[in-house]
């Protein structure tokens, strides 16, 4: 049996998961194959914090997802950036350019409950869950082919256009053929609640270290969410501390600005590297979110990014819904998609790479730019348009 759709997600997970809600209502037949069965979330959806550009509040706000929320989201109003060893520091204020946050941070569990309910209304959208994409396969002009793994057996679908929203290790990318350019950051990211003597006050801290960032995020429960970067090599060292271990190392790293950490919930940890497609398009098929760029966390971009891939397609899908996968539609979504790809990847790879580098020689220079970050009001302006989510062209939805 062979079943025909006009847009086929293969990814039910934050971007492909959005993806869907945003083509809510157009005249499109929609899919989404994902790999876990009904009634259960994808283990994306676990105790780390997405920490939410104010353009992608806009967009979840108006595609209704966000009032799907049932725990609160934390504000972010201030941001504070620092490194070990180097003087000056960033401070910034949401106020003082008339906003009432930068974005906000929401666990990222809660954050697929929201997704889920807001999934559960999408008008003729066709699930396959559980499913997993098995490999592509012939079809005719104006169609792919592919195959999926479901608990009934094998599925042949063909879709006008197929759309790669399955994470880093995209399958559906090594199917059409896409390569791509990896480097390891040689660090693991370690990720959990923390609890301290001070409730957090909308402050999103950012401490570089040699050996990573730490940060802590102003979450809705008035705890921290933390991220700590270390040595891969250590990652298992660190992996093994007990509560009180792990709490002294992450005070140590991170100081006294927050206060005590008093308690720390589960830890979960992320092993580094970034990848990047070749190409975000292909023949009927084109590559959203950590299928298209998986980049360094620093910074909170990575999710962000993905979701304005998918916003921009929805919208030339919205303009133009007659052929989903034509050619000029496909290259229209790869320039739109250039400018603050390439923007952000520059962004969060160079300060990666600057930030952990322990070199003497670039300590008076990461201090001065420090210092001119805070004091400079147009680059002060340009590192909030970038946090804020308003690189390029931006989706209508985001603004």
């Amino acid at each position: 049996m062979i079943r025909t759709h006009d847009v086929v997600i293969v990814g039910g997970g934050l971007v492909g998961a959005s993806l869907a809600i945003a083509l809510d209502g157009l005249a499109l037949d929609v899919a989404l194959v994902e790999a876990t069965p009904a009634g259960e979330l994808p283990a994306v959806f676990d105790q780390r914090n997405l920490s939410l550009a104010q353009a992608s509040v806009n967009a979840l706000q108006a595609l209704g997802v966000l009032s799907s929320l049932q725990a609160p989201a934390g504000p972010i109003r201030r941001i504070h950036v620092s490194r070990a060893g180097d003087f000056g520091r960033v401070q910034l204020d949401a106020a003082d350019y008339g906003r009432e946050a930068f974005g906000q941070v929401v666990v990222a569990r809660d954050f697929g409950q929201a997704l889920e309910a807001r999934l559960s209304r999408v008008q003729g959208l066709v699930r396959y869950r559980p499913a997993r994409f098995a490999g592509l396969e012939e079809a005719g002009d104006g169609v792919r082919g592919l195959r999926l793994e479901t608990g009934e057996g094998p599925l042949s679908l063909r879709t006008r256009l197929l759309v790669a929203a399955d994470g880093t290790g995209s399958a559906v990318r090594a199917a059409l053929g896409i390569g791509v350019r990896r480097h390891d950051y040689g660090q693991t990211l370690f990720v959990a609640r923390v609890r301290g003597e001070r409730p957090t006050d909308g402050t999103a801290w950012e401490r570089f270290t040699d050996s990573g960032p730490t940060a802590l995020l102003p979450r809705g429960d008035r705890a921290f969410g933390l991220v700590h970067g270390v040595p891969s090599a250590q990652a298992a060292e660190v992996a093994a501390l007990d509560e009180a271990g792990w709490l002294a190392r992450i005070q140590s790293a991170f100081g006294w600005r927050a206060g005590r950490f008093l308690a720390a919930g589960e830890r979960s940890a992320y092993p580094i590297a970034q990848v990047l497609a070749a190409s975000l398009v292909a023949p009927r098929a084109v590559l959203l979110g950590n299928a298209a760029q998986t980049i360094h966390p620093v910074g909170a971009q990575g999710f962000n990014l993905g979701l304005r891939d998918a916003l921009t397609l929805a919208e030339l899908l919205r303009a133009a819904p007659a052929d989903p996968g034509a050619e000029a539609l496909l290259a229209r979504h790869a320039e739109r998609r250039r400018e603050d790809r390439e923007r952000t990847l520059a962004f969060s790879d160079g300060l990666a790479r600057l930030t952990s580098n322990p070199s003497p020689l670039l300590r008076p220079l990461r201090s001065l730019g420090l210092l001119a970050a805070d004091r400079a009001a147009w680059l002060q302006a340009w590192l909030v348009g970038g946090a804020m989510g308003f690189r390029g062209d931006v989706p209508e939805l985001c603004r």
